[in-house]
């Protein structure tokens, strides 16, 4: 069995002429939501094994709180091939997980994240900043579980009060 966990990063900063997109950092809300999707995963009591990112420095950030909040410490890899992806791109990417992977959390960003739910699950979710999704697969490897549908479990949407 297999968990895959999507994030779509949290809140950025606004697009600037200054500011290349991929440079744009968290927002003061941004970090809160990172945060809160953090506790989300530790009161489940999710190990993850793997986390995979864009290279995108919001996802990044919200990467790296993720796991703070989390208090877990795994193996976290930046990819390039998920900034601005499409759904197929990103089943590439989770197809060439390895096989002793069973947790894995790939953060990355809208369309593609919103794509490769439906793509998996067969349902459309709207995936706003800091929204959480478990996809849960019966395939023995990453490869078998994106040619199958998966089950989605559950979406934590990161929602600050006031």
């Amino acid at each position: 069995m297999k968990n895959l966990f999507l994030l779509r990063h949290a809140k950025a900063i606004s697009t600037s002429e200054a500011l290349r997109d991929s440079d744009r950092s968290l927002s003061d809300q941004g970090r809160k939501q990172a945060e809160l999707v953090g506790k989300c995963l530790k009161q489940k009591n999710i190990g993850l094994d793997l986390v995979l990112s864009s290279t995108a420095l919001r996802a990044r950030e919200t990467a790296d709180l993720v796991l703070t909040a989390a208090e877990r410490v795994t193996e976290l890899r930046y990819d390039q091939r998920i900034y601005e992806a499409s759904a197929k791109q990103l089943l590439e990417v989770v197809s060439e997980i390895e096989e002793e992977k069973k947790e894995v959390l790939l953060v990355g960003h809208n369309p593609g994240i919103e794509e490769l739910l439906k793509r998996l699950t067969g349902r459309f979710e709207s995936m706003g900043t800091a929204t959480l999704a478990k996809i849960a697969f019966r395939a023995a490897d990453w490869t078998g579980a994106v040619a199958e549908e998966g089950d989605l479990k559950w979406l934590f949407k990161a929602q600050l009060a006031g």
